[in-house]
């Protein structure tokens, strides 16, 4: 940017009086844009929109929700040549998460576009499917950055025909380390392309990269508030992930909800948790990213109309979704950013209505909590778990309803009554006790009540007194070994062993040495592995190398993807930790010549 070039800032709580025609969009994209309901852009795409279709490199500072995937993409769609099938647009973002994000919002805008082919490529996908793709020609790829250099270091990737590129989220790709693979990208790419970043903040790293590989760019900065609704009651459950299902339970039997949407972080997670809570008798149902558009009608109308009492979405699934009749929001994993959980919740409270809002946080998650509130500034009043007492109560009051209802229809136990009285004459057995055998007979196999929760020794206090029989078990342990070493497979098992229960140590090919942090190894792990952050334990970060408990079970073909996942550039290449390699023995023929040191010093790790 120039210095005669002063930000355009657009207050995002106004909306622009124009129409996207206004913009300079026409044809198949204005139908499209019609198709899914958009009227008037938003301040990011009013201002960005007209700067990209004149050909000018932008810089946008904008939070995630403001419409910026449509500032880009459709000034791309306007003006893509379909006879070219060498790669035109890269969209780099830093999770695949919003790489598909973003690609099913080129497809919904590139729906009367015929012949536009859209290509997500990121870790966790197989190599054959995006190979196939790229040799029957794309116009748009949408990837990681790791995956994206994994093809160019192939030569599976053209991209010397690029006319466009848009780093989404910036500052989110350079904190989980991405700045090198970034940075070759955009140096590899044509001189003359078309680059659009955008960023919710402005680090000094955006800053010399917008000046280093952007060509006299306008910066657009769209100003939001980040602020929840006074009539939605927020509040938080600190709870390990194991705990999630059955926390969850508790919470619908005592809370009195009438629509409700669980949001989980994954795909597959929805369909897992659905199905889990139809197996406890709610009804349940899923959608994500794959499912297709007609059953997400049909899932949401049965929302509407009362058929379906709980959905388990995505963030993207979601989007967009008005139904009055949710009354709650569950957080079954906490969002990593405030602003997608502004959004989640946003979809209770809706026409003037109360809504709740419920989180779970994992005690590894308690930052992204106080991020959250500050971000908000509003703060989450943490709640207790329910106990076996509430849902007890919730129980017998429901019973009791139910009791009411079937007295109500007077004409229905008439026939009952005789039966009752036929039985009471003959067994000499007292009404209340045949009252008390009927309901037996009608609850099943599955008990009324919870049993009592058996009293903890008052020594016991949560993970606190875990932790300190961990700590008396590892502390035998070391006894143990001390005792009785074997060389290097004997750390080796003592080094499993203090993983954790279903957890084992890898090692990577990072450290201290090349500027790694924890955030970055968790970042790239989790992104090119589809890993949860609860899948992650212990990490160490050495000078040469880093050491990573992750879940022991890991398939074979997760493995392979984390092997080839780069960090600041490198290559990781993880591996099984097998301990610290067994010191030589020398003879004093073969003892290397070393200085004479003073006895009391002692050798430096």
């Amino acid at each position: 940017m120039t210095s005669d070039d002063a930000p355009v800032e657009a207050a995002a709580a106004e909306q622009p009086a124009t129409t996207f025609s206004d913009l300079g969009l026409d044809g198949p994209v204005l139908k499209a844009l019609d198709d899914v309901g958009y009227e008037t852009p938003s301040a990011i795409q009013a201002a960005t929109i007209p700067t990209l279709l004149g050909g000018r490199d932008v810089v946008g500072l904008a939070q995630t929700g403001t419409g910026k995937t449509a500032a880009f993409a459709l000034p791309i769609l306007a003006r893509l040549d379909l006879s070219q099938k060498t790669p035109q647009a890269l969209v780099l973002a830093p999770t695949r998460e919003l790489a598909l994000q973003v690609c099913e919002a080129f497809e919904r805008y590139a729906a009367h576009l015929r012949g536009v082919h859209i290509l997500p490529v990121y870790g966790g996908q197989g190599y054959g499917v995006q190979l196939s793709a790229l040799r029957r020609g794309v116009h748009i790829v949408v990837g990681t950055p790791g995956r994206i250099m994994d093809h160019l270091d192939k030569g599976t990737l053209d991209l010397s025909e690029l006319k466009y590129l848009v780093l989404d989220e910036a500052d989110e790709m350079l904190k989980m380390g991405f700045a090198e693979d970034v940075e070759t990208i955009l140096a590899d790419t044509p001189d003359d392309k078309q680059v659009a970043l955008f960023s919710a903040t402005m680090p000094a790293a955006i800053r010399r990269m917008s000046k280093q590989y952007l060509h006299d760019p306008e910066e657009i900065t769209v100003k939001t508030k980040t602020q929840t609704s006074a009539n939605i009651t927020q509040r938080y459950l600190v709870v390990s992930y194991q705990q999630k299902i059955d926390a969850l339970t508790r919470i619908l039997e005592v809370e009195n909800f009438e629509g409700m949407i669980v949001f989980v972080r994954t795909k597959n997670v929805t369909e897992e948790l659905a199905e889990k809570l139809r197996a406890r008798g709610y009804s349940a149902a899923a959608i994500n990213g794959d499912i297709a558009q007609a059953q997400r009608e049909r899932t949401v109308n049965q929302l509407k109309s009362g058929k379906l009492d709980i959905l388990v979405a995505t963030d993207v699934a979601a989007r967009g979704l008005d139904v009055e009749r949710i009354s709650h929001v569950v957080n079954f994993d906490i969002p990593t950013d405030s602003e997608p959980y502004v959004h989640r919740i946003g979809r209770t409270g809706r026409a003037g209505r109360t809504g709740d809002a419920i989180s779970f946080v994992t005690p590894r998650e308690r930052g992204l909590l106080s991020r959250i509130e500050k971000a908000t500034r509003q703060p989450l009043n943490q709640m207790q778990l329910p106990s076996v007492d509430e849902v007890n109560v919730t129980r017998l009051a429901r019973f009791d309803d139910r009791i009411t209802e079937a007295l109500s229809a007077a004409e229905r136990i008439e026939g009952f009554r005789d039966i009752v009285a036929h039985y009471v004459r003959h067994h000499d057995v007292p009404e209340v006790d045949v009252a008390a055998a009927l309901a037996v007979v009608a609850q099943g196999e599955t008990p009324l009540l919870l049993e009592p929760e058996p009293e903890r020794p008052r020594r016991e206090r949560g993970t606190r007194d875990r932790d300190d029989r961990d700590r008396g078990d590892r502390g035998e342990r070391r006894w143990r070994d001390r005792d009785d070493r074997d060389g290097d497979s004997e750390r080796r098992d003592r080094r499993q062993r203090q993983a954790g229960p279903g957890m084992a140590t890898y090692r990577i090919a990072v450290g201290r040495r090349h500027r790694v942090e924890p955030r970055q190894i968790v970042g790239a792990l989790a992104n090119e592995g589809g890993l949860r952050r609860d899948d992650f334990g212990a990490i160490q970060i050495r000078p040469e190398f880093s050491l990573v408990e992750l879940p022991a079970d890991l398939s074979d073909d997760t493995l392979a993807r984390l092997e080839n996942t780069r960090i600041s550039g490198r290559l990781i290449e993880l591996r099984p930790d097998r301990g610290a390699p067994p010191r030589r023995r020398y003879d004093d023929d073969d003892r290397p010549a070393r200085k004479p040191r003073h006895k009391s010093s002692r050798p430096r790790d």
